[in-house]
């Protein structure tokens, strides 16, 4: 198991949209780090869920990792939830933070502000990809369409073409 250097990453986001949109300035040395969605102000004890702006997509044979960008823990702004990607996740990303700053001020995180880093792992093994209910989740029908067509004709084996359907139909939105 090994965590993917910048070519490698680029080659698997080229191959399979592991990333989109994608972005070069998001390169980060061993990941990219992802952007969130919409603009988000937190007062302190506030609890919420911010939502990618990148739809991440996990190949079988692979896990990602994600760790906060230090400016954000530096302001008091602690993660909840847990720090990997199953194999097999394809959907924005729900992070869940809260703000515990010491000083008790607001935390705004801006759109497009990077916030998160996420590095890729190779996996050993026979694939056990997630197919749950966050599958697919805050995406349109214009990317599902297109991460059907990626899921079905490169990892057929594993993600078979009704069983994704379905998924699709039942993500969140």
């Amino acid at each position: 198991m090994g965590v993917l250097g910048k070519n490698e990453l680029s080659k698997l986001i080229q191959k399979y949209r592991c990333l989109h949109p994608h972005e070069e300035r998001l390169m980060d040395g061993d990941g990219y780090v992802l952007t969130v969605r919409d603009e988000i102000t937190l007062n302190y004890l506030e609890h919420q869920n911010i939502i990618s702006n990148q739809v991440v997509f996990v190949p079988p044979n692979f896990v990602a990792h994600l760790t906060a960008k230090s400016k954000y823990g530096r302001m008091g702004l602690s993660f909840l939830n847990a720090a990997k990607v199953h194999s097999g996740f394809v959907g924005r990303l729900a992070l869940e933070i809260v703000n515990l700053s010491n000083d008790r001020r607001p935390i705004t995180i801006r759109t497009g502000e990077p916030f998160m880093h996420m590095e890729f792992l190779t996996r050993e093994g026979d694939p056990d990809p997630y197919i749950g209910p966050y599958q697919f989740q805050f995406m349109s029908d214009e990317e599902t369409s297109i991460y059907l067509q990626i899921m079905t004709k490169e990892f057929s084996l594993v993600f078979p073409e009704d069983v994704i359907k379905k998924l699709i139909l039942n993500r969140i939105s």
